[in-house]
């Protein structure tokens, strides 16, 4: 049958445009700038060009089942059973399909956690039907490695049939050992162990899958993609053996393997993270000779770009992780609810992380296109490339004898050392960033409301015999958290926060611009920005100054004001207080001029944010 449309294809009345066309364009655009101004690169160094051809020859990544929806997990981490159990049932009841049970002392607890005995979690699933297609799973750590179990006996206890059970056990000792630095044991003495566990719970009808190979380690630790996908593939392959040297045919230890992924606000590297792990994984199926079959791939929105700061703007960026999980084919999904870095969400968080997905899938209908980046010249081509980087960095760990020998010998410790390194720096200098933290700060938001809950006390787990650089999880915007903190604790003691005057100098159209920046700039760290309409007099300006009480000062300014004005502005301030007077813009030729004038500092795009704003900090703090 011939659409009526067939005849009017789009575009047909305009030319064909060609890539030597947009080159044109551009080069005009650029003025003389190099053209590699617009090549971006990933901190493994993977190259991003800003246009692609359509890819062609490729075929969908298979994932998910055709236009199924992906789990809406929902984290149930309260220390309190019997609440944890009534967050639960709401969640439930309101449209969570699944439950991520978190129990204290586990990879991505984040400060609290279910208590891991068998009467709490008896009181945890009250009331809940796990036979009848809900999701779970757990999140367990070494304190609470008997979780599982226990999660096994309530299933046994209530008469259930553990193969109508969706339970996804989550045993994962390679990531527990990653993230607190040591273990007790050997790997040779871990893998029997957890083979043993398997088993047993396969052996009672579970169906899996078992062992969790648990990406969100690296990504927690500031770590790349690369270095992500390489650790779960090392540790999904570690189990793999461990299961099959116990005594379980390939074919059947294939599906006792499911992984974690971090998803976070990068929707492009986002989606081709997730793609490139079921190539990757595939290969290593084909390699078993086993035949291909999906690997389950839960979802977390990440830790690490969380804010404590604005934390309503956490609700944007998990907005965009789950975006970009649920078309790459995710099988569950958390989003972690936007307070979570301020303690543990009230009700209202937890309701806006289970909506932001029950509108992608409910509303948007994301989940009926399968893999609908296939053909997309740039997200093919970002897949491939960390395909092929992953896969390297995967051998170097099997050459260093698996993932276990790996961590010992601080093979991929010391390369997320180094992004995490990098990734700070390019944050201090808000070349990444943290929108509420790092870059549009609010001073006069209100506090933000999270329940009070007492943590589970873990007891020491064994003998820690065999140390090595631990994966400890951070939040990025920490560093300018930490100066906001001060800020709020001059507040709170003196009544008011550290305060700097903008010398604005000349009209609006000569100052605004960089009288915004240094608003932004400097209130990224607490200290409260004075705004003023402009000044041509130095006496002017300096008695506005000492009116303000400000201890700091920052002219703005245009370049052609500063040419005329400038000094004579600063030695103005500088006799009349100023402790420390920042000029806004790049010097240039002028700053021997300036600086004898009185300006100790510049601020401008890519200067070290967070080191200027501690220095400051350091120069209201001197007698």
């Amino acid at each position: 049958m011939t659409s009526v449309t067939d005849d009017l294809p789009l575009a047909a009345d305009f030319p064909k445009a060609t890539v030597e066309d947009w080159r044109k364009l551009v080069d005009g655009v650029l003025k003389g700038a190099p053209f590699e101004k617009l090549v971006g690169k990933t901190y493994d160094g993977v190259r991003i060009d800003p246009l692609y051809p359509r890819a062609t020859g490729v075929a969908p990544v298979v994932g998910r089942p055709a236009a199924a929806p992906w789990q809406i997990m929902q984290r149930i981490d309260h220390p309190d059973a019997a609440a944890a159990n009534a967050q639960a049932l709401t969640d439930l009841e309101n449209g969570a399909t699944g439950l991520a049970l978190v129990f204290a002392g586990s990879n991505g607890s984040y400060g609290f956690g279910l208590e891991p005995t068998a009467d709490a979690i008896a009181k945890i699933l009250k009331d809940i039907h796990l036979d009848a297609g809900i999701g779970l799973d757990l999140q367990i750590g070494p304190q609470s490695r008997m979780a599982a179990i226990h999660v096994a006996e309530y299933v046994k206890s209530r008469g259930l049939d553990p193969a109508a059970c969706d339970i996804r056990f989550g045993l994962d000792p390679l990531a527990a050992g990653a993230v607190w630095g040591n273990s007790p044991y050997t790997w040779e003495e871990i893998a029997p162990a957890a083979t043993g566990a398997i088993k047993g719970l396969a052996a009672l009808g579970f169906k899996g899958p078992f062992a969790s190979a648990d990406g969100r380690v690296i990504h927690d630790a500031g770590g790349s993609e690369v270095q992500e996908l390489a650790f779960v593939l090392a540790c999904g392959t570690a189990y793999l053996r461990a299961i099959e040297g116990g005594g379980v045919p390939l074919e059947q230890a294939q599906g006792m393997v499911y992984a974690r992924l971090a998803a976070d606000a990068d929707q492009f590297l986002t989606m081709a993270k997730f793609r490139a792990l079921r190539l990757l994984w595939a290969r290593i199926e084909i390699a078993c000779g086993l035949t291909p079959k999906p690997l389950f791939i839960a979802a977390d929105t990440a830790w690490r770009m969380l804010t404590q700061r604005d934390p309503y703007v956490n609700m944007l960026r998990a907005t965009m992780a789950t975006f970009a999980a649920g078309l790459a084919g995710a099988n569950a999904i958390t989003v972690l609810p936007h307070t979570l870095a301020l303690g543990l969400p009230d009700p209202f968080a937890r309701r806006a992380a289970r909506n932001t997905q029950l509108v992608l899938l409910e509303e948007s209908n994301l989940a009926k296109v399968s893999d609908p980046a296939a053909g997309s010249g740039g997200i093919e081509t970002l897949t491939a490339q960390l395909c092929e980087a992953a896969w390297a960095l995967f051998q170097e760990t099997e050459k260093a004898g698996g993932a276990f020998a790996a961590l010992q010998q601080g093979v991929l410790q010391s390369k997320v050392a180094a992004t995490r390194k990098a990734r700070e720096a390019n944050l201090a200098k808000r070349r990444d960033v943290l929108t509420g933290a790092s870059e549009f700060p609010n001073l006069h938001e209100r506090e933000t409301v999270v329940l009070k809950a007492t943590p589970i006390a873990l007891a020491p787990y064994g003998e820690q015999k065999y140390k090595f650089d631990a994966l400890s999880p951070t939040r990025l915007a920490e560093p300018f958290e930490a100066l906001r903190d001060k800020s709020d604790a001059m507040l709170k003691a003196g009544g008011a926060r550290p305060k700097l005057f903008l010398a604005n100098l000349g009209t609006p159209a000569d100052f605004t611009a960089r009288a915004t920046f240094a608003k932004s700039f400097f209130e990224t760290g607490g200290i409260e920005a004075i705004d003023t309409d402009g000044f041509d007099n130095p006496a002017e300006l300096a008695a506005a100054f000492k009116a303000s009480g400000a201890a700091l000062a920052c002219l703005c300014s245009s370049d052609k004001i500063y040419a005329g004005r400038a000094e004579a502005a600063a030695q103005a301030l500088q006799t009349a207080g100023a402790r420390h007077i920042y000029l806004a813009g790049r010097p240039a030729a002028a700053e021997a001029a300036l600086r004898a004038a009185g300006v100790t500092g510049f601020v401008f795009a890519g200067a070290d944010a967070l080191a200027t704003l501690q220095d400051a900090y350091r120069r209201m703090e001197q007698p």
